[in-house]
C-alpha cells in the first residue's frame, strides 16, 4: 500500500495547488520517483491516470524522472517538482 499512499498524498498536493491557483485545470505534473519508491514510470503513470479521473488533472501531462540512486535522501518517496495550471 505503499504506492497508494504517495499517490494520495501526490493528488492532495495537486489539489492544493490548484485550489490556490484557482485552476481550471491541470495541464502538466512532473514528479521525480526514488530508486526505492517501488514503481517504474508506466507503473506510476497507471495510478496516476486512475487517481486524477475526476479532477481538475484527469488528463494532464505526466512527466516523470526515475532516480536509480539508492542512497538518495528520498530514495524512498516520490516527489512533485512541478505543476503546470490553466486559469
Amino acid at each position: 500500500m505503499h504506492e497508494a499512499s504517495l499517490i494520495a498524498g501526490l493528488m492532495r498536493r495537486v489539489e492544493e495547488i490548484s485550489r490556490r491557483e484557482n485552476a481550471t485545470r491541470v495541464v502538466a505534473v512532473s514528479v521525480w520517483l526514488g530508486a526505492l519508491s517501488h514503481m517504474s514510470a508506466d507503473h506510476f503513470a497507471e495510478h496516476f491516470t486512475e487517481a486524477a479521473k475526476g479532477t481538475l488533472a484527469e488528463g494532464a501531462q505526466l512527466h516523470t524522472t526515475v532516480s536509480d540512486d539508492v542512497e538518495h535522501p528520498h530514495a524512498q518517496d516520490l516527489v512533485l517538482e512541478s505543476v503546470e495550471v490553466e486559469t
